[in-house]
C-alpha cells in the first residue's frame, strides 16, 4: 500500500524542490488550476472524508465550505505547526522531511476558499523546520508557484512563516490567530467563527499540517484511492506515533485503523524487557487513558471515542508498570497548569491546585479527602465549565487515572509516600 505522506521522505534528509517535482509534486496544483473550480476541490475533499488531522477530527472539506465565497476582501489560510501537545511529534517529520508537500496542500487549499495570503505558524523550538520551510517557500517563489498569477492562472497567493513564541495555547485556533495578530495568545469568543471572522476579521481557515499535507494526493489519485487506504470509515492514512518503555518508539503511516496493539507490538516492537504495560494516552497528553483491555481498539475517531478516549494526534503514551501514575499525571498536569492563558477562572485557579494536590499525594502528605478534590474538578474544570477546551483536555488523563489506576493513589495516601520511589517530575 502506497503511503501518501511520508513515502519520498528519507530520514534526515529534507526533500528540496526539484527532489519534490521528480516525485510528481506541484502537478496536482497544476490539475487544480488549469482543471478545477474552487467548489471543485472543496466538493471533492469533502467526500474524501478527510477529517482534521490537529486533534478536532472535523471534516476538512466541511469547514472550508464554510467560507463565504461572495464576500468582497481578503481571506487567509493558516497552517497549524505550533505542535506543542506533549507526546506529539508527527508534524515535525513531515515539516523537515517533505515542506513542499505541506507548501503545495496550502496553495491547492488556498485556491479552493480563494484566500490571497497564507501563513505556516510554526512552534518556536523547530529550528530545522523553519530553515527548511523557509527555503521551501523561496523555491516554491522562484518556480513560480507562489506570488502572482500562479502558472498564469490569475491566481495569486502569498506565503510567509512565522514564527511562535511557544505557547501550549497556541494550538488552539482562534489564539493561534491573536498571537499571528501581534496579540495575547488568549481564545476568542465563537460564534463568530474563523471561517467568518478569523485573521484581522476576515474568513479565515487553520487547518493542521498533516491535514494540508493530504490535498495534493487526493486531488491527484482520487476519492476512492483515499478512502481505500483506510480500515474504517475514516479515510486515508494516519501518522501514529508511539513513546514511552517501548523498544523502538517513533512514528508510522499507517492505514486509519489500525488497533492498538499493533502499533504496540508489532510496530514499536512491544515493550522494553522487565517492563509490562498499564496503560496509554492513545492521542497525545490531553487524552484519556486506555488499559490493556483496550488494544485490540482500531485508532480511528469514532473507534476510540467508543472506548472512552480521543484519537487526538494519534501520538500514544505509553505507561508502564515502573512508572507512578500519581507521577505520571502530575508532570502533565504541570504542564498544563503552566500553560493556561489565564483567561478564565475554572482553568487559572483550577489547574495549579489540581497540581498542588498531586504534588502532595507524591510527597506523602495527602489525604483522602484531596482523592475527592480530584474527582471534584474533573467535573468543575469540564467541558462546558471553561472558555476553551484546555482545562477540559487536561482533566482527561487525570479522570481516567482516577478510574483505572485509583488503587495507585490511595496507597499514596495509605502509605503517606509514592509506592514507586517518590517520583518528582
Amino acid at each position: 500500500m502506497e503511503a501518501p505522506l511520508t513515502s519520498a521522505i528519507q530520514p534526515g534528509v529534507s526533500l528540496d524542490i526539484k527532489g519534490y517535482e521528480a516525485a510528481g509534486g506541484y502537478q496536482a496544483l497544476r490539475k487544480v488550476l488549469q482543471q478545477m473550480t474552487p467548489q471543485e476541490v472543496t466538493a471533492l475533499v469533502k467526500e474524501s472524508n478527510l477529517r482534521g488531522r490537529g486533534g478536532a477530527g472535523f471534516s476538512t472539506g466541511m469547514k472550508w465550505s464554510f467560507v463565504p465565497m461572495d464576500m468582497e476582501g481578503p481571506k487567509y489560510l493558516v497552517a497549524n505547526a505550533d505542535e506543542m501537545e506533549p507526546g506529539t511529534f508527527k508534524d515535525r517529520w513531515l515539516l523537515e522531511g517533505n515542506p513542499h508537500q505541506l507548501i503545495e496542500g496550502m496553495i491547492i487549499s488556498a485556491y479552493a476558499i480563494q484566500a490571497g495570503i497564507s501563513f505556516v505558524f510554526l512552534r518556536w523550538a523547530y529550528k530545522e523546520a523553519a530553515r527548511e520551510i523557509r527555503r521551501a517557500i523561496s523555491e516554491a517563489y522562484a518556480a513560480g508557484y507562489l506570488g502572482r498569477n500562479i502558472l498564469g492562472s490569475g491566481f495569486d497567493l502569498e506565503m510567509h512563516l512565522h514564527t511562535g513564541v511557544g505557547r501550549y495555547m497556541c494550538g488552539e485556533e482562534t489564539a493561534l490567530l491573536n498571537s499571528l495578530e501581534g496579540r495575547r495568545a488568549v481564545p476568542r469568543a465563537k460564534p463568530p467563527f474563523p471561517q467568518i471572522s478569523g485573521l484581522f476579521g476576515r474568513p479565515t481557515i487553520v487547518n493542521n499540517v498533516e491535514t494540508l499535507s493530504y490535498i495534493p494526493h487526493i486531488v491527484s489519485k482520487g476519492v476512492a484511492w483515499f478512502q481505500g487506504l483506510s480500515r474504517t470509515g475514516d479515510g486515508g492514512t494516519k501518522i501514529y506515533g508511539v513513546s514511552g518503555r517501548v523498544n523502538k518508539p517513533g512514528a508510522w503511516e499507517l492505514p486509519m485503523g489500525v488497533t492498538m496493539r499493533e502499533l504496540l507490538e508489532e510496530y514499536a516492537g512491544g515493550m522494553q524487557h522487565g517492563y509490562r504495560f498499564r496503560g496509554a494516552l492513545p492521542g497525545g497528553a490531553s487524552t484519556d487513558f486506555l488499559t490493556d483491555a483496550h488494544l485490540d481498539t482500531p485508532m480511528d475517531f469514532t473507534a476510540v471515542a467508543a472506548a472512552g478516549s480521543r484519537l487526538g494526534t494519534g501520538t500514544m503514551v505509553v505507561l508502564d508498570d515502573h512508572t507512578c501514575p500519581v507521577g505520571f499525571v502530575h508532570n502533565l498536569e504541570h504542564f498544563f497548569a503552566q500553560e493556561s492563558c489565564g483567561f478564565c477562572t475554572p482553568c487559572r485557579e483550577g489547574l495549579p491546585w489540581t497540581e498542588k494536590i498531586l504534588y502532595a499525594l507524591e510527597q506523602g502528605q495527602g489525604t483522602a479527602a484531596d482523592l475527592e478534590q480530584l474527582d471534584l474538578h474533573t467535573r468543575l474544570l469540564g467541558p462546558g465549565n471553561t472558555f476553551c477546551a484546555l482545562a477540559p483536555g487536561a482533566m482527561e488523563p487525570l479522570q481516567s487515572a482516577l478510574k483505572y489506576f485509583r488503587e495507585d493513589f490511595e496507597q499514596h495516601v495509605h502509605e503517606k509516600r509514592c509506592p514507586y520511589g517518590n517520583h518528582t517530575y
